[in-house]
């Protein structure tokens, strides 16, 4: 029997019926009692045997269905959505784009729209005034060069552009126009014109170094021709040579432009001090200021003694047996004033005629200026309102630096998930994008960019469907988007560690619904081309997806209630902890985050998005019907007020765990110890309630995305409190935080200024101005209040914008709500852009 229980076991139900064991019969029980009683248990066992092993069986399966799933929740931060890309597949579609100064963190570059582009640009200092060690190169834009100005003074984002650079002792003019032809893109010439500031400065000498080298992992030849090897020298004196140890040209290829050509042409050869060179190899474009500096050296002509500060020629290490470059520089030295033009020539551009330089180039650039000043005029008719022509130079420069700013960047973000131990890198992407200031912020981020479009879609709609087509097309299988784009080794050596890695539990407001709306609303079918509806059913998609992840990633616990992500609960040194997704970083919320918040500003944005989600549903034929659903449910008044609306303190506010008693208070320090930073000391326990101790920018989101009806008592009040200098109102626009609110112009940190606690910012203030705007139109009992708000705000705020333009020839980042001064960085020529549309009244 035990033999036959082994059977059993091993063999289970497998067996044939011809190997079974014998079953026995009733009538065997009198004489095989004991024999029957083993049986059982036999059975028994094997029964339980089997199920343990089942259970076994079943809790494998599970554990490996769980690292299996695990895995896949690891890949979705960084795995694209497979939707169809919104963007073009080659830039080679858009040729009038193909080349521009797309790298707005250099005071001069230029560059094509690929992946692996040419890079070229410009650097420059003064010999006659350079300090022991320090020569004041420039290159990068940095507010540390303390230029008095700079910024493209005309730009079209297409053809041409003119910018003044004013440094201390020079004033430099650079631009550049592009000419169509061939298969890669055409040509373009830069010109740098040089001027003395002063008079005595006339024949002081300046220096110039234009380079060209390879983006990230670009491959391709770039063989530097120089002057001296197509040149009789013989008969010239000592101090004649030296004028033509420079490059003549620099002939190049790569896969995407094929066979090229750059020539360097000075306008007065008398003027030409001293030329040189530069053939070597750089790791990274991010590195190209330190490699020019290496191949510097002072060098003394043996017949005339003069000395020179001058580039080293070829230079490579001695390891390096392919001497082939990637990075070569022309310099030249010559007495103020002086002229530099650079050709770039692509070899498939046959039929070229004259070589775009000196004449030929001054006539197409001024073709080009008055084709951008009557196109200028017709969109947004500042001389036909009376706008000197003082302010419209201003305006013109506004909107030249935002469009000149735009960059072409390729690379990956690094990004991480709960999911992740650590961050992983996202695809490999192209983005085309605007960038919120050439010296502080030259990348992308995403709640900018909306407010950037719509001025650029004013501008040129085309620029601004390729530029939201390049940011959707970075949605990931969720629906996110990062919200900042570092991609590319030049933006990223620009940007600290810990602000690098982003977040998919955070997402910038979805402010291109607002763009998407002024482009479309109130247009009729008729006026939108083709091209336009093919794109916006290209987007429709990835529309669907982004508009799902704000629905579902940061819904709160009750219908219609939302809440920003990424609030740190255990922070122990912030005042009142950061909600850097809601782009107001560290405007005040509930003192203590919980998971029942309710943010009133997410709220308005996604019913802003439902809004637009069901009028571009109808513009193409889609099933929009849930979106206009959601828009009435969020847009409901009453409903809004029982979530938001405090009536103690008359005005709409977040809700959440809170108390108003928190401050900074620095520990006691420990002798022989280092004294400690300030910590969060909370003097009264916080309770479930409106955060209505504050009045801000967050309280206006009612109005600003204008759900509020017309005949509100609500939107009275708040045009009541609106006015009120006690609280937002200043003479130079709306303070971000009233002066009433405990936490107005405190630090967060001990080391975190205020940012969002008082400083007036142009472009909550034009979306304010908007919707007043909109209100003083609309009939209703509030219609002269809106209208007189209005008018007093834009006079306001273009006046302060205006004012500090001339005292300090920069466009801020933000404005002190005490004295109007620009402060922040500076350019911030992003969305303090919006002043223009202000000027011309453009709210659609």
């Amino acid at each position: 029997m035990t033999g036959g229980n082994k059977k059993l076991h091993v063999t289970g139900t497998s067996e044939t019926k011809k190997n079974r064991p014998k079953v026995l019969k009733s009538s065997d029980h009198s004489s095989h009692s004991h024999g029957q009683g083993v049986s059982k248990l036999s059975v028994l066992k094997t029964q339980h045997n089997g199920s343990l092993y089942t259970g076994f069986g079943v809790i494998a399966i599970s554990v490996v269905s769980w690292f299996v799933y695990q895995g896949y929740l690891e890949t979705r931060v960084n795995s694209p959505l497979t939707e169809n890309k919104v963007a073009f597949p080659s830039s080679h579609d858009f040729p009038e784009r193909y080349w521009g100064s797309f790298r707005p963190g250099v005071y001069f570059g230029m560059k094509s729209r690929d992946k692996h582009s040419l890079l070229a640009g410009l650097m420059w200092f003064m010999p006659d005034v350079a300090a022991a060690g320090n020569l004041n190169l420039r290159h990068l834009c940095d507010q540390g060069d303390n230029l008095e100005q700079y910024g493209w003074k005309e730009h079209d984002g297409r053809n041409f552009g003119v910018q003044v650079i004013v440094d201390k002792f020079i004033q430099l003019e650079t631009s550049f126009v592009t000419k169509l032809g061939g298969n890669h893109g055409g040509d373009w010439t830069a010109r740098i014109q040089v001027e003395p500031r002063m008079k005595e400065l006339r024949g002081q000498q300046v220096t110039l170094f234009f380079y060209l080298t390879l983006d990230d992992n670009g491959k391709g030849l770039l063989q530097p021709i120089r002057m001296i090897d197509n040149m009789d020298t013989s008969g010239m004196e000592a101090n004649e040579s030296v004028k033509f140890l420079g490059l003549s040209a620099v002939h190049g290829h790569t896969e995407t432009l094929g066979d090229f050509r750059v020539s360097f042409h000075h306008a007065n050869e008398q003027s030409i001090v001293h030329t040189a060179f530069l053939s070597t190899t750089v790791a990274s474009p991010h590195l190209v200021k330190d490699a020019l500096q290496s191949g510097l050296r002072l060098m003394e002509d043996k017949k005339s003694k003069q000395r020179h500060i001058s580039l080293a020629g070829t230079l490579f290490a001695k390891e390096d047996k392919l001497k082939q470059p990637n990075f070569v520089v022309h310099q030249v030295t010559g007495k103020l004033p002086l002229l530099l033009e650079i050709v770039y020539e692509s070899n498939s551009f046959a039929e070229r005629g004259t070589m775009l330089r000196g004449e030929v180039y001054d006539a197409l650039l001024q073709k080009y200026r008055e084709q951008f000043r009557i196109q200028f005029e017709s969109k947004f008719r500042l001389n036909e309102k009376g706008f000197s022509e003082e302010e419209q130079d201003f305006a013109k420069s506004a909107m030249s630096n935002l469009v000149g700013g735009i960059g072409y960047f390729y690379g990956s973000s690094k990004v991480q998930s709960v999911h992740n131990k650590e961050p992983v890198p996202y695809w490999n992407a192209p983005l085309y994008t605007a960038v919120p200031s050439r010296s502080f912020f030259p990348r992308g981020f995403l709640w900018d960019e909306g407010f950037h479009n719509l001025i650029i879609s004013q501008w040129d709609r085309e620029i601004s469907f390729d530029i939201m087509a390049h940011w959707f097309d970075l949605m990931n299988v969720e629906g996110w988007i990062p919200r900042e784009q570092i991609l590319g080794s030049e933006a990223r050596a620009r940007v600290p560690d810990e602000f690098v890695v982003q977040r998919n539990n955070q997402g910038n407001p979805p402010t291109f619904f607002l763009v998407l709306d002024a482009m479309f609303k109130n247009r009729p079918v008729r006026d939108i081309s083709t091209l336009e509806m093919e794109q916006l059913n290209r987007m429709w998609p990835r529309l669907v997806s982004w508009y799902n992840w704000f629905n579902t990633s940061l819904h709160g616990p009750e219908p219609g209630t939302y809440y920003w992500r990424g609030r740190d609960t255990a922070s122990v040194r912030e005042l009142n902890p950061k909600s850097l997704s809601s782009g107001l970083d560290d405007y005040p919320r509930a003192s203590h985050p919980t998971t029942y918040e309710r943010h009133l500003d997410l709220r308005c944005w996604i019913t802003l998005a439902a809004k637009v989600m069901a009028s571009i549903a109808d513009l193409i034929g889609r099933e929009g019907r849930k979106y206009h659903e959601t828009f009435v449910f969020l847009s409901n008044n009453e409903l809004l007020n029982a979530q938001h609306w405090s009536e103690k303190a008359k005005r709409y506010a977040d809700y959440g765990l809170h108390t108003s008693n928190v401050t900074l208070r620095r520990p006691k320090s420990v002798a022989g110890q280092p004294k400690p930073d300030k910590i969060r000391w909370v003097s009264e326990e916080p309770t479930p309630r409106f955060v209505d101790d504050t009045f801000g920018y967050v309280s206006l989101f009612p109005l600003i995305i204008e759900i509020l009806q017309p005949d509100s008592p609500q939107l009275g009040q708040l045009l009541q409190d609106l006015r009120n200098p006690n609280l937002l109102w200043t003479k130079y626009g709306l303070r971000s935080l009233s002066k009433t609110s405990p936490l107005y112009n405190n630090r967060n940190t001990e080391h975190d200024p205020p940012y969002w606690r008082g400083p007036i910012w142009i472009n909550i203030n034009y979306l304010v101005a908007r919707a007043l705007h909109h209100y003083s139109v609309v009939e209703g009992p509030h219609q002269t209040r809106a209208l007189l708000l209005y008018n007093e705000l834009r006079e306001n705020l273009i006046s302060n914008v205006l004012r500090e333009y001339r005292k300090t020839g920069y466009i801020w980042e933000q404005y002190n709500d005490a004295n109007g001064a620009g402060q922040g960085c500076r350019p911030f020529t992003g969305w303090s852009t919006l002043v223009l549309l202000l000027m011309s009244e453009t709210y659609v």
